[in-house]
């Protein structure tokens, strides 16, 4: 059925339906379409706009054709273009001339902003669950390893020794924010745009505020132009699935390193790897490099939205359909990586003694070594320039730094005494971190114990 053959001569060409019709990807919101339209048709009755027989007529036909759709007994029409005329054509069909009352004081620009509007309150609810889930597993996980030493880096290169369960902390916090991030965006997709009509209002005296209602809007928007003609909603959603998979793909840059031979800090379970088709004895972590590219995958969603919109003119405008697919894959994609990943790490065998052994190496307390001569009453940059002799004097030696004797120490500065080998040992090193949010195994109890409340 097309919505415009009054004022048409021509009827479209067949390449041309294929081109404009969106139904191959908009039908995956037949819900929100329904239940948008359901909501509406509640009120149209309500006002007096129709009858209330009618509205009855169209809201129990509607909740018949949703059981269908759900049933796979509904075949949608590309004739049709996109999900709302398929469901009109559908109900009209059903009911007759009733059917053709529904779309009354509405327009599909403000439709299609509404059921978009319903998708993604959903999706940010589902995301928000599957980051939870990934959350309690590092919490689990830092409570498993909060004895277990590593390496800490920076620039890659070793630089001072941490616990792993401070590691996993660190990223505690970062899907921490993207929960935050998420929440917050909701507040701005939770706004109802139905009743905007298609840019300017409508002459019905229609109930806003009740729609907000039975859809569960958190408050109306108040433009009609606005709530129609931007995106701004979905920009910010794929945004925080960007920064979400930024995330993800920083930890799995680091699995897929410690599961090398060079590190060999980890082994990824079986389940989440696979082997090579020439090299018998490979094991490959695929589903962590995968998640690795799939970041790039969503930053281009991202960049497509921001395309998409950056032009258009005041209002409505039919490019606005392609900003379903981009959408719909940041969702789809943010979903299926943060599960794997939760279940990837949860599975993961941890090699405790190569972390700590690893960490005895590079001299990774030569900090504290300089913190030591800060105590007996150094300047620090004085001290700084001292290690790094030392340093310099070990490599060229072989030696760390914990080995040289004291009249080695000594040749350096007469302030060294025997309780340097106390101040430099690793596990030392790391319970004299005293700021709040350190490596200290008594601040990561602290930040576990403020984590569960």
């Amino acid at each position: 059925m097309k919505l415009w053959k009054g004022r048409f001569s021509k009827a479209a060409t067949s390449s041309a339906d294929e081109f404009n019709a969106s139904i191959g990807f908009d039908q995956r919101l037949y819900q929100e379409d329904i239940a948008g339209s359901i909501a509406h048709a509640k009120m149209l009755g309500k006002q007096g706009i129709i009858s209330e027989d009618d509205a009855s007529l169209i809201v129990k036909t509607l909740e018949e054709i949703r059981k269908d759709i759900k049933d796979g007994k509904v075949e949608f029409s590309v004739e049709s273009e996109d999900i709302h005329m398929n469901i009109e054509t559908i109900l009209t069909q059903r009911i007759g001339d009733v059917g053709k009352k529904l779309h009354t004081a509405r327009s599909r620009n403000d439709q299609v902003a509404v059921d978009f509007r319903l998708y993604l309150k959903k999706e940010t609810g589902e995301i928000d669950k599957a980051l939870q889930a990934l959350t309690d597993t590092l919490v689990t996980l830092a409570k498993k390893h909060t004895d277990t030493i590593m390496p800490g880096y920076t620039h890659l290169q070793r630089a001072q020794p941490v616990t792993l369960a401070y590691h996993l902390l660190a990223y505690y916090q970062m899907f921490s924010r993207d929960r935050e991030r998420f929440a917050d965006c909701l507040k701005r997709i939770d706004r109802l745009p139905l009743g905007s009509g298609a840019l300017a209002g409508t002459t019905y005296q229609t109930d806003r505020d009740f729609l907000a209602k039975e859809l569960g809007f958190a408050s109306v928007l108040p433009n009609g132009m606005d709530a129609v003609a931007d995106r701004d909603f979905a920009i910010e959603f794929v945004e925080c699935c960007a920064v979400t998979m930024m995330h993800l793909s920083r930890f799995c840059e680091e699995l897929i390193l410690w599961s090398s031979v060079e590190f060999n800090f980890i082994e990824i379970d079986d389940a989440f790897s696979t082997g090579s088709s020439i090299m018998p004895q490979k094991k490959n972590p695929d589903m962590a490099e995968l998640i690795r590219g799939k970041s790039g995958r969503v930053y281009g969603d991202l960049m497509s939205l921001l395309t998409l919109c950056k032009g258009l003119p005041m209002a409505y405008n039919k490019d606005l359909q392609e900003d379903k697919e981009p959408t719909f894959d940041a969702a789809d994609t943010v979903k299926a990586s943060v599960s794997i990943f939760t279940e990837m790490i949860s599975t993961m065998q941890v090699k405790t003694d190569n972390m700590e052994k690893a960490a005895k190496y590079g001299y990774m307390n030569a900090t504290d070594a300089a913190d030591y001569l800060v105590s007996k009453g150094i300047p620090f940059r004085d001290c700084h320039e001292i290690i790094g002799r030392i340093v310099l004097y070990c490599i060229g030696k072989g030696i760390a730094i914990e080995e040289m004797s004291m009249e080695e120490f000594k040749s350096f500065s007469d302030k060294f005494e025997e309780d340097i080998y106390e101040k430099i040992d690793i596990r030392n090193c790391i319970k004299a971190k005293k700021s709040k949010g350190s490596t200290s195994f008594e601040s990561v109890a602290a930040q576990i114990a403020e984590i569960e409340g």
